[in-house]
């Protein structure tokens, strides 16, 4: 599908977090740069038949500069169930949201005052990865070193990845907003964990969503990644495969064209044991537990997704911000919602 058409998604629009009391959320996103938006409810008895629970439900949507993508949906629960909290990453059901930075050392010092106080938090040392042309050999204090620092953190709501660039940019892969406190973009990339040796859980965000692949089958090894290493629980010998979907308007083949809004799936071989935890992923749960796509001519979507193996495909609803949209299980079994734009 090309961005011309005019059934066509953009990247991720939003991740969805539970939460029980907003003040406090909305406080901490603040300082990442967003701001409150749209605020709506919704039944219990509507948001059983969109989300599949039956609690009643407001919510929050946070903006971020003029993003259309990357934004925050905070997500009120009068009762809601146990979310992933701060588990491991190396589970099937995770989810984690990615954001850009100018200065990952000043949220480092943050993160750092609040383990002092006590504070519920896990995280890992900003590592320093090289993303593309891992193959080049630069020559330390000759030529400039480019790759990322990037951090892990894990709050009981809130599982992140934090990176800063270094001597090379992307233009239209998130949009800094210099003026908040930490000088974070709208978030870049949302990820999932998966196994799937077949890969045919993979099809369905190209064959039915219109995604555009841009990396697949790119290997990462307890051996060869320090930050893989840590962030998802690596012992010696193991490894998991990333392939990335984007917005249709990106591209496979020149860097300067990627977009943010980009799916991460990271997928592990079968043979690895992996614990389940999907229910602890989906709306009704604390924590970081849906994503949202929005789209030209839901109907469209919501007929291929019906065609599809998809599971758990609801009826086309208003959502508790008047805008229509529908709810399904993907084949990998994650809860996705796809809403009107």
């Amino acid at each position: 599908m090309t961005q011309e058409q005019p059934t066509s998604l953009e990247g991720i629009y939003e991740v969805c977090i539970g939460i029980q009391e907003p003040i406090t959320a909305i406080q901490y996103w603040e300082q990442f740069g967003y701001r409150i938006g749209q605020v709506g409810e919704l039944p219990a008895e509507t948001v059983n038949q969109l989300y599949g629970v039956n609690l009643a439900l407001c919510s929050i949507r946070l903006y971020h500069q003029n993003a259309d993508h990357g934004l925050i949906r905070l997500m009120v629960w009068e009762n809601p169930m146990e979310g992933l909290g701060m588990g491991s990453m190396k589970v099937r059901g995770n989810r984690w949201a990615t954001t850009l930075t100018a200065d990952v050392l000043n949220i480092l010092n943050h993160v750092e005052e609040g383990v002092a106080a006590g504070w519920q938090i896990k995280y890992t040392a900003p590592h320093w990865e090289v993303i593309y042309n891992k193959e080049r050999k630069s020559r330390p204090f000759i030529e400039p070193a480019i790759g990322v620092r990037e951090m892990l953190l894990l709050q009981p709501l809130t599982r992140q990845v934090l990176f800063e660039r270094f001597n090379y940019t992307l233009p239209n892969y998130g949009k800094i907003n210099t003026s908040s406190a930490f000088k974070t973009s709208q978030i870049t990339h949302m990820g999932m964990v998966i196994q799937d040796d077949s890969k045919e859980t993979l099809r369905f965000y190209e064959d039915v969503l219109g995604l555009l692949r841009v990396r697949d089958d790119v290997e990462t090894s307890y051996e060869s990644s320090a930050a893989g290493r840590q962030i998802f629980d690596l012992k010696p010998g193991e490894r998991f495969f990333v392939t990335a979907f984007d917005d249709p308007r990106s591209s496979k083949s020149d860097l300067q064209a990627a977009r943010s809004g980009r799916l991460y799936i990271i997928r592990f071989p079968d043979s690895i044991q992996l614990r389940s935890h999907f229910e602890e992923a989906q709306p009704g749960c604390l924590g970081m537990s849906l994503y949202t796509y929005r789209v030209h001519e839901l109907t469209v979507y919501f007929e291929r997704v019906q065609a599809s193996q998809a599971q758990k495909v609801t009826d086309i609803l208003c959502n508790e911000f008047g805008e229509q949209s529908f709810s399904f299980v993907s084949p990998d079994g994650y809860f996705w919602t796809l809403l009107e734009r």
